[in-house]
């Protein structure tokens, strides 16, 4: 059964809502992040559910069932290929990648999705970090901590964004932040938890905590 750019776009917004929570999700969330009125979200979960991609009960929410999430993940798994091949093949810089890959990620063909996937020697992360399913729809345990709750004194390297809008990532590119980073924290202030960090082993800067919980980071060996 084929689907619309439309209802992939619904799909995998719905997924995106969903991803590591065990729960429905909402109407008003969904029409939120489509910009679209209420009454046109649900008429649209109403035909995804008439043809099985999601489990939805007025007044309840939605949930994808297996074949939505499926299709679900491989428009994820499409998009941030695409986002790997735009920055590190064509030259793009990380905050202009996500509304390309927007309108690549619809395109239907497996076997340039496979052979896409093996040029880029089979990525396990998009440029900002994210996980990349393979092509049965596992997705990588990468198991990343917030540089919010990092201690003092120690040591961490930058792997992802847990916010990836092209104004966030623009402020971390003009703090010289990116992926391998590696970020020493000096100091956590009491009063508003913003954190002192040296990046790459330069003088510390400050950095908010709102900037810091939307950082992904793993610990120094």
């Amino acid at each position: 059964m084929s689907t619309s750019f439309a209802e992939e776009n619904y799909l995998k917004i719905i997924y995106r809502l969903s991803e590591g929570h065990n729960e429905d999700v909402s109407t008003n969330a969904v029409a939120e992040l489509t910009q679209t009125k209420a009454a046109s979200v649900t008429d649209m979960l109403r035909k995804l559910a008439e043809k099985g991609w999601v489990n939805y009960q007025k007044y309840q929410g939605v949930r994808l069932s297996k074949a939505g999430e499926k299709i679900a993940l491989g428009i994820v798994r499409k998009h941030r290929l695409w986002e790997v091949f735009l920055v590190e093949k064509m030259g793009f810089n990380w905050d202009e990648v996500h509304e390309i890959a927007e309108q690549l990620e619809h395109i239907e063909s497996d076997t340039l999705i496979e052979k896409l996937d093996a040029f880029l020697e089979y990525p396990k992360t998009d440029p900002h970090g994210d996980p990349i399913p393979n092509k049965n729809g596992d997705m990588p345990e990468l198991g990343y901590l917030h540089l919010a709750d990092i201690k003092v004194n120690n040591r961490c390297t930058l792997m992802g964004v847990a916010k990836d809008s092209t104004v966030f990532l623009q402020l971390l590119t003009k703090m010289k932040l990116s992926l391998g980073s590696t970020l020493e924290v000096r100091e956590v202030n009491v009063f508003d938890r913003s954190i002192s960090v040296s990046i790459d082993g330069n003088q510390p800067v400050f950095i908010s905590h709102e900037v810091a919980k939307n950082i992904l980071v793993k610990l120094a060996q």
